[in-house]
């Protein structure tokens, strides 16, 4: 975290310092854990949190943890434009190399992955469609299941996603829709959580396609730093 000086304010600075603290925990923290995070008293970092929360920068699960909110997606909007660009041609050559629908998809929140663009083959006879901008729950379709395989195993979680965790890339098959198989894999050191991937009617080689959705996420994350 970036070190405060007399020329800045120490409120804003400590409401900045609780989202880059977010950021690095993406499961969310509680009360007690963001005030040591930040080095204040709870009762500041109660108010810090209620303001960012008015402003949607934040929110409360439902076991009470804090995690980045809904408007960071607004204020990010012209961050998310240099992205598109970024990934388009990174996204049309996965696309016509596989002749399949390849897709970016982003992390909305804890519970949801939004899809950010969708390139589709240029000389494919048939191929999947989606709407860019669609949102669906985190845990259903192979973008979302690669974001929770990012992170630590927990009890209970579905098989999908401890193979995924073990491959590098998560497949699913019928999920977002039917007969739909999906392949994706994370951007590495992405700021907001992304994810690239294929979708397709026919999937016989999933090793293969797992290995070209990695390498393409691997390539945009070099073109992203």
């Amino acid at each position: 975290m970036s070190a405060l000086d007399s020329g800045m304010s120490k409120t804003l600075h400590n409401g900045l310092q609780i989202l880059e603290l977010l950021v690095e925990h993406p499961h969310g923290l509680t009360l007690t854990e963001i005030a040591e995070g930040v080095g204040v008293h709870r009762t500041v970092a109660h108010r810090l949190v209620r303001t960012l929360e008015a402003h949607e920068l934040c929110r409360r699960d439902r076991f009470k943890r804090i995690s980045l909110g809904a408007g960071l997606v607004r204020l990010a909007d012209p961050v998310e434009q240099d992205l598109r660009t970024l990934a388009r041609p990174v996204l049309e050559e996965l696309a016509d190399l596989r002749q399949a629908t390849a897709h970016l998809v982003v992390r909305e929140d804890e519970d949801r992955a939004r899809m950010l663009m969708v390139v589709e083959p240029r000389r494919a006879r048939m191929h999947v469609a989606f709407r860019p901008g669609q949102v669906d729950p985190i845990g259903r379709g192979s973008a979302g299941l690669a974001m929770l395989a990012a992170a630590p195993p927990v009890p209970g979680e579905r098989e999908e996603i401890t193979v995924a965790r073990r491959r590098g890339f998560a497949v699913s098959h019928g999920e977002i829709a039917a007969a739909i198989t999906g392949v994706s894999a994370v951007v590495p050191g992405a700021r907001t959580q992304t994810v690239i991937g294929l979708s397709l009617f026919e999937a016989p080689d999933v090793e293969e396609l797992g290995a070209l959705v990695v390498e393409a996420a691997h390539r945009l994350a070099s073109l992203l730093h």
